[in-house]
C-alpha cells in the first residue's frame, strides 16, 4: 500500500521535472511562481495527504535501513551556513549556550539545553532522505522524540500544529520556518536529531537541531531550529502558507 502513495510522489517529481528542468531541480522562487506548477503542488499535495492518511495508521513507520546502507555522501542541502552573528558566536563555542525556546499553545513553556535535550528520551533510526530536487540520501539520526517532549511541557487542547522557527534566512528577509500538524508531531519516527552518522550535526546539516519527519520530502525537515510553537492555525505566520517553500507555492504536505 505504501508504494502507491510512493509513486505517485516519484510521477509528480517527474512531471516537475519536465515541466522545470533545471530550474525545477534547483527547488527555485521562479518555478514556485508559475500558476501551472502550483497547480500541479496542489494535486500532489491532495493526492499523497489524503492516500496517506487513509491507508496508513499514525503509527505506521517509514522503512528503516542498517549501517551497511549508509551513503557514502549526504548532500547538505538548502542552507549550508547562517550569516547571523549570534548564531556564530553560538556555534564557536559548541552551542554550549544555545537554547531551545517551546511556547505558544503549550502548559509550561520551556527552554531547553543541547544537555537538556540529550538528557531526554531518545532514538536512533537510519532511514532515506528523499528531496523534491529528485536525489536521496540514507543516514543515521539521532535525537529527542517528540512524543515524549510534548507531553512534559503539555499541549493546550486548541494546539494543531508545531511550527519550527530557524536561524537561517535562506536568501530571503525572513527566517526559515516550517509546520507538522499533530499526527507527524506524535508519529514514532519524529525527533529532534543532534546527532547525524554517530556524530554531531555538522553545521552545514542544521547543527545544533534539526527536524526529521521521516515520511516527508525534505524541505519539511527544519534545520537550525532554534524555536517550537505550538499553534492552532499559521495562517497568520510569514506567508501564511505552514512554511517557507509553501509560501511560495510548495505543498504543505510533502508526504512521501
Amino acid at each position: 500500500m505504501k508504494r502507491t502513495s510512493k509513486i505517485s510522489r516519484r510521477s509528480f517529481l517527474a512531471r516537475g521535472a519536465a515541466l522545470g528542468g533545471a530550474a525545477f531541480l534547483g527547488g527555485c522562487d521562479q518555478l514556485s511562481q508559475s500558476p501551472s506548477f502550483r497547480d500541479l503542488l496542489s494535486k500532489a499535495e491532495w493526492l499523497t495527504k489524503n492516500v496517506q492518511r487513509l491507508i496508513l495508521t499514525e503509527r505506521d513507520l517509514a522503512r528503516e535501513y542498517t549501517e551497511a546502507d549508509l551513503s557514502t555522501h549526504f548532500k547538505a542541502n538548502g542552507s549550508t551556513n547562517v550569516a547571523d552573528p549570534g548564531y556564530q558566536a553560538l556555534a564557536q563555542n559548541g552551542f554550549s549556550d544555545w537554547r531551545l525556546t517551546i511556547d505558544g499553545l503549550v502548559d509550561r513553556p520551556a527552554s531547553l539545553s543541547l544537555a537538556d535535550l540529550r538528557a531526554l528520551p531518545s532514538r536512533t533510526q537510519i532511514t532515506r532522505h528523499d528531496c523534491v530536487e529528485g536525489w536521496s540520501a540514507i543516514g543515521k539520526w539521532t535525537g529527542t522524540q517528540m512524543t515524549p517532549l510534548l507531553q512534559s511541557i503539555g499541549l493546550k487542547p486548541e494546539a494543531r500544529y508545531l511550527v519550527f522557527h530557524c536561524a537561517d534566512k535562506l536568501g530571503s528577509t525572513s527566517n526559515y520556518y516550517e509546520s507538522i500538524d499533530l499526527i507527524d508531531a506524535f508519529h514514532p519516527q519524529t525527533i529532534l536529531a543532534y546527532d547525524m552518522n554517530n556524530a554531531p550535526l555538522t553545521v552545514p546539516h542544521g547543527a545544533p537541531l534539526r527536524l526529521r519527519v521521516e515520511r516527508q520530502l525534505g524541505y519539511k525537515h527544519a534545520k537550525y531550529i532554534q524555536r517550537i510553537e505550538a499553534v492552532s492555525s499559521f495562517a497568520m505566520i510569514e506567508g501564511g502558507g505552514g512554511g517557507f517553500w509553501e509560501d511560495r507555492g510548495y505543498a504543505w504536505y510533502a508526504g512521501i
